[in-house]
């Protein structure tokens, strides 16, 4: 499935829309709450930075955010496949490029929006704003403008200046050429290669190529005019005569003929099978338009088994994906602060790249990708864009090309203490849970929405089913379902819609929970009711009957009623408790908290399975576990009968060896200040600050929970039920579509075999 089929214009548009409109905001990263904060930020303390600087310009970068910002630039004049939208049309993009940086290297994106069409007044701009930057990523800017632009603006400023629109499309296939000429047995100075498409990628790609070792003469440019050609005039710039050839070809299915390799950075439809016929034997074929590719992998494979396919799709294998670069170039360039992007970090980024495809891939990430083989061969010559080894292996490589080429003012002395910075530098908790999301998009499941009729659960079930998650299940009446679907403007969508009164499934159901129930008080007319009646019971009992694998449920009913009527049809696994976790991602940190909804006052046993439950889950999701017992006491301090089955827990831990880090009971401004922590009690066994809490109790827990999640300004995933036999999810009565999305996606993941 396209990218571009995965979410509505009505999604799209709420998204940036809700809350606060755009997707970026500026947080301080300083205290600012009390009168002697606010004068050491600004007045008069700012004085001494300004001071210093004005002194010595490089301390900019030691006093100031200077050096891990970028400036995202553009003036929209070609704006993704959309064309010229002029400058304010082109910010909603330029706000996402800013996520992506930050959301991939760490990196603070400012987006820069010049509304002018004209070349010297760009510039001029522009270079008057190097000041506040540690770099600038140009972006959507037509070509030839393009080259102009980005020229003068490197000639002009000491920092690195990027056209990602060329480059970063170049380092991706550049890496992909590296590999796919590897398995090809290819020589690169050898292959005779066609770029179809002379705007800034092609030119650019055919540029990186040459640097790269292929010959100048061997490379064919084709743009809507055919061959470029010497002698030429019609159509022709600077940019593109220097890629002139002396040959009779005219037109690209001459081009193609006998050729080794063909770079598309042109539309739909510009390769055809007959040319892919033409190709010399083991074809190499990068179709990089996009949305659509010049030929898809599909048409290529119908004519050529032989061939190697790339695009820039991601239901592909082998997807130039341009996130793959520039946000760990820009990261290395910043770490070294570099005064350009030259040739020799791009080709070091590029190699990093295809080194990387060459390697055993983690078992995490081949999990998420189970539909595909990731092992390097035809189907994987390029990384995936959630490999974690990304953030270390590139920016590296990067920077250490920077610093032998010349243009580090600022050499990294201890490149292994650098890649381990760079390992902690992000949370792994977004690329975990993106690699549980893909797994299920590879092994999509049937999966109940128990409240069908509701406006959020549909919207929610046409997110999942168009995330390729699997097929969303509705219960309710579907007369009542198809008008929501009228008065959300989608009458013809179509789901499976169960009625739990009208159900051939009815009987069989019902037979199946008296089973359960009859020695607990229930008649079988009771059964009968509950499964009529109650949309969690029948719901739980198709997951139960194995007539889906999974369910959702929780906005019209409170968590602990949702609990009970699941629990009616469904067991805990053996030998394991049933608890609630709760997920804080704030910038820096995510903290897992359990049991927030299940068990009012544990016990020392159950407190003990808790935290083997809770240690398994974080290391699912990417995390080490440290475990903290939480109390008001810190280690005996205290004494007091509600610690006791604290301290159970931690004897219970002890005689069953398990291989995490934990210790307790301790308050939780100790658990999660390591510094502190080591101050006063330099004996906890905990290697860091606490990633795990087990609260003693269900009030402190849930209260919690609930309180981090209006307040801490981060994100909050959960209650995730663990522990059932069969998978199922309860969200909050307030969980917006997309926390019901990502709570179907996860109760998916749970029926998957492992």
């Amino acid at each position: 499935m396209s990218d571009t089929k995965r979410v509505t214009d009505e999604e799209a548009l709420l998204l940036h829309s809700s809350g606060r409109p755009g997707k970026l905001e500026i947080t301080p990263t300083k205290p600012l709450t009390t009168q002697r904060d606010l004068a050491l930020a600004y007045s008069p303390g700012v004085a001494v930075p300004c001071l210093r600087i004005a002194e010595d310009p490089s301390l900019a970068y030691d006093y100031t955010a200077k050096g891990n910002i970028v400036a995202i630039i553009s003036n929209g004049t070609a704006v993704l496949g959309l064309g010229d939208l002029g400058a304010l049309a082109s910010k909603p993009v330029m706000e996402g490029k800013a996520v992506l940086f930050k959301r991939f290297a760490d990196v603070d994106g400012i987006d820069l929006e010049v509304d002018t069409r004209d070349v010297d007044e760009f510039v001029n701009c522009v270079r008057f704003l190097g000041a506040s930057f540690g770099g600038i990523n140009l972006e959507d800017i037509k070509a030839p403008d393009c080259f102009i632009i980005e020229e003068r603006l490197r000639e002009l400023l000491d920092i690195p200046v990027f056209h990602d629109d060329q480059h970063g499309t170049a380092i991706i296939a550049a890496a992909g050429l590296i590999n796919a000429c590897d398995i090809t047995g290819r020589k690169i100075e050898d292959v005779k290669m066609v770029v179809n498409g002379a705007g800034a990628a092609g030119i650019a790609c055919a540029e990186l190529f040459c640097t790269m070792g292929v010959s100048r003469e061997n490379i064919i440019l084709c743009d809507t005019k055919g061959v470029v050609y010497r002698g030429r005039t019609n159509g022709m710039n600077q940019w593109k005569s220097s890629f002139a050839v002396d040959t009779d070809k005219r037109t690209l299915e001459e081009a193609v003929a006998g050729s080794d390799v063909f770079v598309g950075l042109s539309a739909k439809g510009a390769m055809t099978p007959e040319m892919v016929k033409s190709m010399a034997a083991k074809p190499i074929i990068f179709a990089l338009a996009n949305p659509d590719p010049e030929i898809t992998p599909e048409e290529v494979k119908a004519v050529r088994g032989d061939a190697i396919v790339a695009t820039g799709r991601s239901d592909y294998p082998n997807q130039v994906n341009n996130v793959l670069g520039f946000p760990y170039l820009f990261r290395g360039a910043l770490d070294v602060r570099a005064t350009t992007i030259n040739e020799a970090m791009k080709v070091a980024a590029a190699r990093a790249l295809a080194a990387l495809a060459r390697e055993d891939v983690p078992d995490e990430v081949d999990a998420a990708y189970s539909g595909r083989r990731l092992r390097y061969g035809p189907d994987y010559i390029i990384p995936v864009p959630f490999d974690p080894r990304l953030i270390v292996t590139v920016p590296a490589a990067v920077a250490q090309a920077a610093m032998e080429s010349g243009v580090a003012r600022k050499p990294i002395l201890d490149l292994t203490s650098y890649k381990h910075s760079l390992r902690t530098r992000l949370d792994p908790t977004a690329d975990s849970l993106e690699l549980i999301l893909e797994k299920v998009r590879t092994n999509p499941r049937r999966v109940v929405f128990a409240e069908g009729e509701e406006e959020r659960t549909i919207r929610a079930a046409m997110a999942f089913r168009a995330h390729g998650y699997g097929t969303p299940v509705l219960i309710g009446r579907e007369e009542v379902i198809r008008e929501q679907l009228t008065a959300m403007g989608q009458p013809n969508v179509q789901f499976e819609i169960h009625n739990a009164r009208l159900s051939d499934a009815n009987r069989r159901y019902a037979d199946h929970l008296y089973r359960r129930l009859q020695r607990k008080g229930a008649l079988l007319r009771d059964c009968q009711r509950m499964v009529n009646q109650d949309r969690n019971v029948f719901a739980a009992c198709m997951v139960a009957q194995g007539d889906a694998h999974a369910m959702v449920t929780g906005l019209t009913r409170s968590f602990g009623v949702a609990y009970e009527e699941i629990r009616r049809v469904i067991d805990p696994k053996a030998s394991e408790p049933v608890f609630g976790l709760h997920l804080s991602i704030t910038r820096n940190r995510t903290v897992f908290i359990a049991d927030t909804t299940v068990h009012v006052r544990p016990d020392g046993k159950t407190l003990a399975d808790i935290a083997i439950g809770a240690a398994a889950k974080a290391r699912q999701m990417g995390h080490e576990p440290r475990i903290a017992m939480l109390s008001f006491s810190n280690f005996g301090q205290t004494p007091h009968p509600n610690t006791d089955p604290l301290r159970e827990a931690l004897s219970i831990l002890d005689s069953r060896r398990v291989d995490f880090e934990y210790d307790g009971e301790m308050s939780a401004d100790v658990a999660l200040d390591y510094q502190l922590m080591k101050r006063v009690y330099p004996f906890c066994r905990l290697s860091g600050p606490a990633n795990v809490l087990i609260m003693p109790g269900l009030h402190s827990a849930n209260i919690s929970a609930k309180l981090l999640n209006k307040m801490a300004g981060g994100q909050m995933i959960g209650p995730l039920l663990i522990g059932l036999d069969k998978p199922a999810q309860i969200v909050t009565m307030g969980a917006s579509v997309n926390d019901i999305v990502t709570a179907a996606a996860l109760a998916a993941h749970d029926s998957l075999p492992w």
